[in-house]
């Protein structure tokens, strides 16, 4: 079946795959060829993809999947392979994000925050999950 991630900075993954593992509110699902139709919210964790090329484990944000029997195309406004996770940095950036939400905020940014802050979590889970 081909995947095809799309995020804001373009196309991550655009390739035939085995199976992918996608993190949803309902739990992590696996999506093998000829899965059932299916249009489910992705929320922020870990994406395993299997290829014949080995496998492949991404940090990925909010978002949306769609499935067909041949087809996973997934819109999110992260996906970012355990490599290049550079869990120093996130770590800084998860730091600051709480600091932040200490200090007297507007609602609004208050959700801008959480949301960094969840994918901030997101990608130190899969770093930290993939560096032993």
């Amino acid at each position: 079946m081909n995947l095809r991630i799309v995020t804001p900075e373009g196309i991550v993954i655009g390739q035939p795959v085995d199976m992918v593992g996608l993190p949803t509110l309902e739990g992590t699902i696996g999506v093998l060829p000829h899965h059932v139709h299916l249009l489910t919210r992705i929320v922020p964790g870990e994406m395993t993809v299997r290829s014949a090329s080995g496998e492949r484990f991404l940090a990925v944000g909010d978002g949306l999947a769609e499935i067909t029997g041949t087809d996973v195309t997934v819109v999110t406004d992260m996906a970012i392979d355990v490599e290049r996770i550079d869990a120093a940095q996130v770590e800084a950036a998860r730091q600051r994000a709480e600091a932040r939400l200490r200090e007297k905020v507007s609602d609004e940014e208050v959700a801008t925050v959480n949301a960094s802050l969840t994918r901030s979590l997101a990608q130190l889970r899969v770093k930290r999950r993939h560096s032993r």
